[in-house]
């Protein structure tokens, strides 16, 4: 099959770059958006914790192990998965691409209420860990992307 001809029923794409910019831009606006909402209902801006950074980069390196693992077998060394495994594997990739954008495009944008203020220590704090929590995210939205890639079936040489 030739990349001019449509992909059969059932088949399931790439994820592409455009709906994953989409979503880091509405993430970005919905988390720029809730530091003014809370500052109208006379409410603090919540503080981002470090187990939460944390957790977004260990999802992150879980990813990336996950998205090895599966390239190793599949390509490498040319081995069969299971197929519920690999398709549960695409689905988690996917989602996991998604979510990633969407957190680090709204800890971004949670982040940039505070540049202004970042000679005062909460601010500071507040856009420091709001960055690495975006970064994190970044990370999960690429590892998710290597994972797709790794489900990737190759070409069989013989036909």
């Amino acid at each position: 099959m030739t990349d001019d001809q449509p992909s059969p029923v059932g088949s399931v794409g790439p994820t592409r770059l455009g709906p994953l910019a989409a979503v880091f831009l509405v993430g970005g606006v919905l988390g720029y958006a809730v530091v003014p909402l809370l500052e109208l209902a006379s409410r603090p801006a919540p503080r981002i914790e470090w187990p939460t950074v944390g957790a977004l980069a260990l999802i992150a390196a879980t990813l990336f192990v996950l998205a090895y693992s599966t390239y190793r077998v599949i390509h490498r060394e040319r081995g069969r998965m299971d197929p519920r495994r690999a398709v549960a594997l695409l689905a988690l990739a996917k989602a996991s691409s998604l979510v990633g954008a969407v957190v680090a495009g709204g800890y971004l944008g949670f982040g940039v209420n505070f540049v202004g203020r970042l000679d005062v220590e909460l601010p500071r704090e507040r856009a420091l860990r709001a960055l690495l929590a975006a970064g994190a995210g970044l990370a999960i939205m690429v590892a998710a992307l290597l994972l797709e890639r790794a489900c990737r079936v190759p070409a069989d040489p013989e036909e």
